[in-house]
């Protein structure tokens, strides 16, 4: 290979490699901040809006720089610029969330400023490359449109293989801080192939302040306590980790489930039948009376979580066959190891609900089937449209009945009227109940049923009393829910088509309420 096509060469891998690595930090980037604000089309469109942003502005000043003078040590010295950036990372995290605890913002707020301290810097420096390299591959051949052609096809080749290579890969084996550190120092080294620190002395010295920045970084980094990972496993969906809440007397040890920042569940190891969260109990009554004279149960939750509502209904006094899908074996791994879960004689599936109860024979029928896989306020639109609900219709016993929770403001929760009104185009009875109505507007987590047969809590009571420990009660909103929808006409159905749930709940992320 003759020199010019060495150095063609050189330039088109340097090309692929940052492209890529760009985009692992995108993948990235939600990753780390989904411990402070959660995973949702708000968070995700911050992280690509800004990168975008970044990787626009890159360019052009990279095009602008090339007109003037592109050499290879400019484009290294903004590779090692971009290195140095990336390893920062971890660095500005820490220094920007704890700057934003003092103020009230939403999470749209939050998740912006975030990714722009975090995300905006080595954006731009990537961006800045691909021009110089282009440029400096054209003054070695003649073949323009080739060499351009070729370039833009390296990029997008590698910010695909970067896609998917951080997804399906390197953060579930690595975890994210590594990965951040890992692209670093990787393009910090694709800096120095053009930087001969031997050639003279300025060289020299960038190179030695390069390398002492990168090892006071990346060692700071591995070994700053400050800056470990919050996660205790990585996944390709969550960062899990599980928190001691100390040891009660007679419960014993309790330990919760948190999944990037959302409190999932709570259990106790004496006690699985004790459940903490009023919500959860209150689906806990709700499901048993419906089923009261019942000898034995079929039971499916959509979502596993922390367990903590199957291993309650597993221990309670009816036998009961028990069904789980659960997106993330990572999280049933955490639950059978630190939450006390046996699921010996559970059915546990890992895989997306929808497709989970779509694939079960079709003679396979529910007597209860609990939605309990909405994330916080992220919600998986596809399991509240009309087209889910008429499957879980299907998969239900005549006399049985779907409950969930679903997280959203009071008293204008648009996207609980919405479901309400979705289900009941399929269900003959909705209720919607609160453990308690919030005096002014206020994030809450409601509790909704669906059957097709009429109960006890269907037929016009407004107050229900727990029968379990410990003593709670709690109120029917239905009337309130739907006297809400009334008044607002644009309450839409829910549908494979139409789902807007992100804008049916903005106010949570547009507001302090969210968080």
């Amino acid at each position: 290979m003759d020199p010019k096509q060495r150095k063609i060469t050189l330039y088109a891998v340097i090309v692929f490699l940052s492209s890529a690595l760009l985009l692992v930090l995108e993948i990235v980037a939600a990753r780390l901040i989904a411990p402070y604000v959660g995973v949702s089309l708000y968070t995700w469109s911050a992280v690509i809006g800004v990168v975008l942003a970044g990787l626009s502005i890159g360019n052009a000043l990279g095009g602008a720089w090339a007109d003037r003078q592109a050499t290879a040590e400019a484009a290294g010295g903004v590779l090692i610029a971009a290195g140095l950036s990336a390893l920062l990372i971890p660095w500005l995290l820490l220094a920007t969330a704890r700057g934003l605890d003092g103020y009230a913002l939403s999470i749209l707020s939050t998740s912006l400023i975030l990714v722009l301290a975090l995300f905006l810097l080595p954006a731009i420096l990537i961006g800045i490359v691909t021009p110089l390299l282009t440029t400096l591959a054209l003054a070695q051949s003649s073949r323009t449109g080739h060499i351009v052609g070729m370039m833009h096809a390296l990029g997008a080749t590698g910010s695909i293989l970067g896609t998917f290579a951080t997804a399906w890969w390197l953060i579930p084996v690595m975890g994210s801080r590594n990965v951040v550190l890992a692209c670093g120092l990787m393009l910090l080294l694709s800096g120095l192939l053009f930087i001969r620190p031997l050639v003279n002395r300025r060289r020299t010295v960038v190179t030695t302040i390069a390398l002492l920045g990168a090892a006071v970084l990346g060692l700071g980094t591995f070994f700053n306590p400050a800056l470990a990972s919050p996660c205790d496993r990585e996944s390709s969906y969550f960062c899990i980790r599980t928190v001691d809440e100390g040891v009660d007397p007679v419960l014993g040890q309790a330990r919760s489930l948190v999944l990037d920042h959302l409190l999932h569940g709570t259990n106790v190891e004496n006690d699985g039948t004790f459940l903490s969260a009023p919500y959860v109990h209150l689906m806990q009554e709700l499901m048993c009376r419906h089923h009261h004279d019942k000898g034995g149960l079929r039971a499916f939750f959509i979502g596993g979580g922390a367990f903590t509502q199957p291993r309650a209904l597993w221990l309670a006094s009816l036998p009961v066959e028990i069904t789980v899908a659960e997106l993330d074996p990572m999280v049933t791994q955490a639950a059978r190891d630190e939450l006390f879960l046996d699921d010996r004689d559970m059915r546990v599936i890992h895989g997306d609900a929808r497709a989970v109860l779509r694939a079960l024979p079709e003679d396979e029928r529910f007597d209860i089937i609990v939605g309990d896989a909405f994330h916080d306020v992220a919600v998986p639109y596809h399991l509240v449209t009309q087209e889910f609900a008429r499957l879980l219709r299907q998969r239900l016993a005549d006399d049985g009945i779907y409950v969930m929770n679903l997280v959203d403001a009071y008293p204008n929760g648009r996207l609980a009227q919405a479901l309400v009104k979705t289900l009941a185009t399929v269900f003959d009875y909705v209720d919607v109940w609160l453990d308690e109505v919030p005096l002014a507007e206020a994030r809450v987590t409601y509790v909704i049923t669906a059957a097709n047969v009429e109960t006890a809590m269907a037929s016009g009571r407004q107050r229900l009393h727990a029968a379990m420990r410990p003593q709670r009660r709690w109120v029917r909103v239905s009337e309130r829910v739907q006297r809400s929808a009334s008044r607002q006409p644009n309450v839409p159905l829910l549908t494979d088509d139409n789902a807007p749930v992100e804008q049916l709940i903005s106010t949570l992320f547009t507001t302090g309420m969210g968080l």
